[in-house]
């Protein structure tokens, strides 16, 4: 097979995750434009890819999102300097999909660092040797990361459950048919 067959082969079997990996951290316009930016770069670097380019794929998603972010926050210091006004921030959306709401809540407690770790095993299914090659770090102390992110994470949900009041259930009434007491 030539290079663009076997790129070709690869992109078709990585776009959907990809897609939805950058999804999930950025609004759906801005991620085709981050996932076409991530196989370009692939492209560049097709003949140094590993064999499981899926991590590697995540991780370069990972800093070109970054680096679009660095880039709206210097385009918005400068909006600010040149209108003397603040511009309202966006809230990241990306932790709103989780359905359980104090799960949701707990995650958002946590760093953006202990977050992003879980949400790479939990989210996305990687591996611990994956997800640290997405990271930039070796995988022992990516399994540190994960464990103290865990401990925190269950701290938070232990913490909610203690603070959430029991539920109130509205007393029966033993009246029978048409309103007698049985």
């Amino acid at each position: 097979m030539t290079d663009e067959e076997l790129f070709t082969a690869m992109f078709r079997r990585c776009y959907p995750r990809v897609l939805a990996f950058v999804a999930r951290r950025t609004d759906p316009a801005r991620a085709h434009d981050v996932v076409a930016d991530t196989f370009a770069t692939a492209w560049r670097h097709f003949a140094r890819l590993p064999e499981e380019p899926l991590p590697w794929l995540y991780r370069v998603a990972r800093n070109s999102l970054a680096n679009e972010e660095r880039a709206a926050r210097r385009r918005l210091r400068l909006a600010e300097r040149i209108a003397r006004r603040g511009v309202p921030q966006t809230p990241d959306h990306a932790v709103a999909v989780v359905a359980d709401a104090g799960l949701r809540d707990a995650l958002l407690g946590l760093s953006a660092a202990d977050r992003e770790a879980l949400l790479l095993i939990g989210w996305e299914g990687l591996d611990h040797d994956d997800a640290a090659r997405v990271l930039g770090c070796s995988a022992v102390a990516f399994k540190v990361r994960v464990h103290r992110a865990r401990r925190r994470l269950a701290r938070l949900l232990e913490a909610a459950d203690q603070e959430r009041p029991a539920p109130t259930y509205p007393l029966r009434t033993t009246a029978g048919p048409r309103g007698r007491s049985a």
